[in-house]
């Protein structure tokens, strides 16, 4: 494909990002949603009081734009080996998610960032696990994949679900030091999960990386692109995915209430949707072509990103940006449903086999979950 070697070998990024983005769009048709983001921008700029249009059209360009982030990162991950590779998709990978908690963090939106993160947990486990297993299930009789990494990714899950449900729990039975604690207990633990996930990978990525070998990690078709290509695109994305966060953080809590939605339902399914798109597309083409091997590791090891590594370091973040420190305290119905979730996908990840029913049932409990939520809205923590 890469006909124009011999030419100017310093090659020019623009002629190289240009073909990059024609042959991305012919691949994936979803990029054409990136004509939002000008268009949000101008409107934020001419019309800043219309939130629902503002909500609207920033989650239209949020989906191209981690699209584009899950591709960039993938390259350089690809360029680096797997050690650092294994660390740029631990920071990179949920970006999208982690731009808009940031945006929500200063903006005090404490129960948005809450509700983002426990939504995404329980996306990827239930949503998009579920569906990879009910796609590839339609194609496919019976489909198999690494039971290890399953089973792996499903304990570290339960462990952060644990570290989130100590806080909750303690909160409600000691009373007098509530908040103080509560925050002391949050830092700690935010410190340990970060060690955890970051042995976590030394264990799987060095040390016994042999069990949790794949049938095939790379798109043959799908070639990583120039590293110079990736990181221009990496570093221009995230500074648009951060600017379109902010409108999207600016307008959501009036919007939600036009549209009778709170910041948690739209935090928990809405936000966790749009974040985890281009993750979602690449879990779901891999089931269809057999190689449940990928889905699974995405889904279940992009939940464990989010619950050991982003939330942990917006614990920490917080101390520096945002009105007060947040703790790792969520609301009951967060605490129960994201240890479901978790449940859940251990029950199903067990056996290393997947048949498409058993993304009926995952789907279905997410469906109970959303609805719940769009019904009966949880109490502000």
């Amino acid at each position: 494909m890469s006909n124009l070697k011999g030419g100017s070998s310093g090659g020019l990024p623009g002629a190289a990002i240009g073909k990059a983005a024609l042959a991305e769009l012919r691949r994936t048709p979803l990029l054409a949603l990136i004509v939002f983001v000008p268009v949000v921008i101008f409107l934020e700029q001419t019309a800043p009081q219309a939130h629902t249009w503002l909500f609207f059209l920033s989650v239209a360009a949020i989906i191209p734009l981690a699209a584009l982030l899950s591709r960039a990162t993938e390259a350089v991950a690809a360029k680096t080996g797997d050690t650092v590779g294994g660390l740029l998709n631990a920071t990179l990978g949920n970006l999208t998610e982690l731009v808009i908690s940031l945006a929500a963090l200063q903006a005090g939106q404490y129960l948005l960032v809450k509700a983002s993160l426990a939504g995404a947990i329980v996306t990827n486990t239930l949503f998009m696990l579920g569906g990879a297993f009910l796609l590839g299930g339609f194609k496919h009789h019976l489909q198999e994949f690494n039971r290890v990494n399953a089973r792996f990714q499903a304990c570290l899950l339960f462990l952060a679900t644990i570290a989130i449900l100590v806080p909750s729990v303690i909160s409600e039975v000691d009373r007098a030091p509530a908040a103080a604690f509560s925050q002391k207990l949050s830092l700690g633990l935010a410190i340990l999960l970060i060690a955890v996930y970051g042995m976590g990978m030394l264990f799987s990525l060095r040390t016994h990386r042999e069990l949790f070998a794949s049938v095939g990690h790379e798109d043959e078709e799908q070639k990583p692109w120039p590293l110079s290509v990736a990181i221009v695109v990496l570093v221009a994305v995230t500074l648009l995915v951060a600017l379109v966060s902010e409108i999207f953080v600016g307008s959501v809590q009036i919007a939600a209430e036009h549209l009778g939605m709170t910041p948690a339902f739209v935090g928990f399914i809405i936000v966790a949707l749009v974040g985890g798109a281009a993750e979602m597309t690449t879990a779901f083409s891999a089931a269809r072509a057999n190689r449940l091997d990928l889905s699974v590791g995405i889904a279940l090891g992009s939940a464990a990103q989010i619950a050991l590594f982003v939330a942990p370091v917006l614990v920490l973040v917080s101390y520096f940006v945002g009105p007060e420190p947040m703790s790792l305290q969520f609301w009951p119905g967060a605490v129960a449903m994201m240890l479901v979730a978790t449940m859940a996908a251990t029950l199903l990840s067990n056996g290393g086999r997947a048949a498409w029913y058993m993304g009926v049932m995952a789907l279905a409990t997410y469906a109970i979950f959303g609805m719940t939520l769009f019904l009966l809205p949880p109490a502000a923590s």
